[in-house]
């Protein structure tokens, strides 16, 4: 394990911010993590925790320590009547593992396809798609305990997963450094593709027959054509989350908006479409200097070369003044912002 000095983070965030870390260092075990927390150089410095790089947002430089997360390996832990226990290590790539399960046809994460990012980070955001989110498939995960060492398992219950939102977002923020995520796929599959254009897309595919793969090629295909590829114009996907409101307030503003989306969201509140509500405002496909919104999806902010964080944060500011604005709503970023 070492340690480098000033070292540009560009290529480890998916917005390809050139900003600088003052040290970083990729771990590649959990062996290494402890080894880190042991010494004494580690407790007197603050440290950011790094996987893919696809939820961050920097826009300044990095004091302290970036600590890359590169632990591998995916291993079937066991299995009973109804599910099989599979046990990612928290760098493994999403996808990456999306796609192990394929081609064993392994059912759960199917609809998870193509969401940018590392196993180590999926439960912190309960990330989502299509219908799915982690919480529907997670059984545990195992964290160190960033300054005392200690090693933990955490259940669902314990992670307390909500709409990209855990623990280790609220109470338990940046106190964790997880290792392993372990996962409970069904034996009998349950296939979920009423969600968005899913059964759409498996008809233009002419599949007659449902199965892990094509659900996984259907949802790839779509979010290919929605969404663009950070290798190629850098994001880091949907920047804001999707706002929940009051059932009274929802009936009100559709009343102004007769269109305005809106989901069920338990027995009060309304969850509506925050890509809507920024396209409403006039903001899909706009330029403002070297960032922007993307022009096939409103949700998504684009680094169209040279953009600093910064401006990008000032972008996604005016974005949210101006629905608080037009619908009285506070549009929550997705994007972890380091500032």
């Amino acid at each position: 394990m070492k340690i480098h000095k000033d070292i540009s983070l560009k290529n480890y965030n998916t917005f390809g911010i050139d900003m600088y870390a003052n040290q970083f260092t990729e771990i590649a075990s959990t062996d290494e993590i402890c080894e880190l927390i042991s010494g004494k150089e580690f407790s007197n410095i603050p440290t950011l925790v790094l996987g893919g790089g696809s939820n961050i947002l920097l826009t300044k430089k990095v004091v302290g320590l970036v600590l890359k997360i590169s632990c591998k390996g995916i291993e079937v832990t066991g299995e009973d009547e109804q599910f099989r226990y599979l046990k990612a290590a928290a760098g493994e790539n999403w996808h990456g593992l999306v796609t192990y399960c394929v081609e064993r046809n392994f059912c759960g994460i199917e609809n998870l396809s193509l969401i940018p990012g590392s196993v180590g980070a999926a439960p912190i955001q309960n990330i989502g798609a299509y219908g799915v989110e982690l919480k529907d498939v997670f059984y545990e995960l195992e964290a160190i305990h960033r300054f005392t060492g200690e090693r933990r398992k955490f259940s669902a219950e314990e992670c307390k997963f909500g709409y990209r939102d855990s623990v280790f977002k609220n109470d338990l923020k940046n106190q964790y450094i997880i290792t392993s995520v372990t996962l409970a796929l069904r034996k009998k599959p349950v296939f979920n593709t009423s969600y968005g254009d899913i059964e759409k897309e498996l008809e233009v595919m002419e599949v007659k027959e449902i199965n892990v793969k094509s659900i996984s090629d259907a949802v790839c295909r779509i979010r290919r054509r929605k969404l663009p590829d950070p290798s190629v114009l850098g994001n880091a996907g949907s920047f804001f989350k999707n706002p929940t409101i009051a059932n009274d307030y929802y009936t009100l503003l559709k009343r102004n908006f007769p269109d305005i989306p809106g989901y069920k969201s338990g027995d009060e509140q309304i969850k509506t479409s925050a890509g809507w509500l920024i396209d409403k405002c006039g903001w899909k496909g706009k330029r403002v200097g070297n960032c922007g919104v993307h022009n096939d999806h409103a949700l998504v902010l684009v680094n169209y070369g040279g953009a600093s964080g910064s401006e990008i944060y000032e972008l996604s500011e005016k974005i949210k003044k101006s629905v608080i604005e037009m619908f009285g709503i506070e549009l929550e970023r997705e994007v972890n912002v380091i500032k």
